[in-house]
């Protein structure tokens, strides 16, 4: 347990003294407690976590070291206990129509979507031919995807790759996001360096994340924002993201109905 303690506080970038001013808990003690001296009370332990901003999956297993059974629950993202939140997402998604919204786990997998988000992928690729679960990072990566009608798409992946470092959940990566990672680099034309933290894209300079798809000659523009669950008290709860796509301007916004077939097009 003092192990993974001391590995998260140097994540963190920490030293003992300053978990010590942010916990209340002595240097001294911290210091036994990373030395296998001591072993600190389930409360003391959850301050320390708190304090180091460790995930409620990683708290349980801190917890488990310690001697302590797992206080955050950890069923699977649509069990009876998730309802309200599942139900209140299920509302955000449809008042989200008739533009595109998605709720992923942390490693960009398809959770649900509202009925916009099959149907506006479904304009520009065969969707049904693609096997679940879907994910939104492999979909946009892909030659047979939506890489073909990503306008700039070299751009936007290099700012993907960033996102996943800069999202990654307690902005750690973890065995499956390197997995994720690696995946991604193996699509013809992805460049190893993007992943350095030094890599930014032009994207970052912009008040958010643009992406213009084109299709049948026709440029359409739109930025997305990501939602993720307020004080979460579970593990699946922590662990969603909602992202929602917007038109950035009125001309898309026009030419969006009319590809979802909500108006005749006038072409």
């Amino acid at each position: 347990m003092g192990t993974l303690l001391r590995d998260w506080r140097d994540m963190r970038g920490k030293n003992q003294i300053d978990l010590s001013l942010d916990t209340g808990v002595s240097q001294r003690y911290i210091s036994f407690i990373e030395s296998g001296r001591s072993i600190p009370s389930r409360q003391t332990l959850m301050d320390i976590a708190e304090a180091l901003d460790i995930p409620l999956r990683d708290r349980n297993t801190l917890l488990l070291a310690a001697g302590y059974a797992p206080v955050y629950s950890d069923g699977a993202w649509n069990a009876k206990e998730m309802q309200t939140v599942t139900r209140a997402i299920e509302r955000i998604l449809r008042q989200h129509e008739p533009f595109p919204a998605v709720v992923m786990d942390r490693y960009w997998n398809v959770l649900m979507t509202n009925e916009a988000a099959p149907r506006f992928f479904s304009r520009f690729i065969d969707m049904a031919a693609r096997k679940g679960p879907r994910n939104l990072l492999h979909l946009m990566f892909d030659p047979q995807g939506m890489r073909p009608f990503v306008v700039g798409w070299e751009e936007v992946a290099k700012s993907l790759v960033q996102r996943v470092y800069r999202e990654s959940l307690g902005r750690v990566i973890d065995e499956k996001t390197r997995e994720l990672l690696a995946a991604l680099l193996a699509y013809p034309g992805v460049k190893t360096e993007w992943q350095s933290p030094k890599v930014h894209s032009t994207a970052a300079l912009t008040p958010v994340i643009p992406y213009s798809f084109i299709r049948q000659g026709r440029v359409l523009n739109y930025f997305s924002m990501v939602t993720t669950i307020g004080s979460p008290t579970s593990v699946a709860a922590q662990e969603l993201r909602i992202e929602c796509m917007f038109p950035t301007d009125e001309a898309t916004e026009t030419h969006h109905a009319t590809l979802m077939g909500d108006r005749p097009d006038a072409s």
